[in-house]
């Protein structure tokens, strides 16, 4: 489940409906009703924030996001979109690394979401990370 507060339009998430769960893009928040309509490949659906769950960050879903990949000499992985980096120090260790762009740097200690990480790029940059 994902707290309503943390989505914003954009977002990438998992929407579950008749126990089935299926990727969406989030386009409206309804804040009165916390609800949130999900866009999927089918349709548009309102959904409570109990039926929305996190997609964990893994480097397919960088490749979709537009990321390209860049292995350093120290083993430790590079993802490039424009100047927005993301360094992790092992292959498919997305549990301790850094972001920056510009001199906007963060260092995050705790495995992230896609939609976390589409919040923190458009923090740093005032542009949406929508898939590529």
């Amino acid at each position: 489940m994902i707290k309503f507060q943390e989505l914003k339009p954009g977002d990438l998430v998992l929407a579950e409906f008749e126990g089935e769960r299926v990727e969406g893009v989030v386009k409206a928040l309804n804040r009165e009703e916390k609800e949130v309509c999900i866009e999927t490949a089918v349709q548009e659906f309102w959904f409570t924030a109990e039926h929305l769950y996190a997609i964990p960050l893994t480097e397919p879903q960088l490749l979709t996001l537009g990321f390209v990949k860049h292995v350093n000499n120290d083993g430790s992985i590079k993802y490039m979109k424009d100047s927005f980096r993301l360094l992790i120090p092992q292959d498919g260790d997305f549990t301790n690394f850094e972001i920056w762009w510009r001199e906007d740097r963060r260092h995050i200690s705790s495995p992230l979401f896609v939609h976390e990480l589409q919040n923190h790029y458009y923090q740093m940059t005032k542009v949406e990370l929508n898939p590529a």
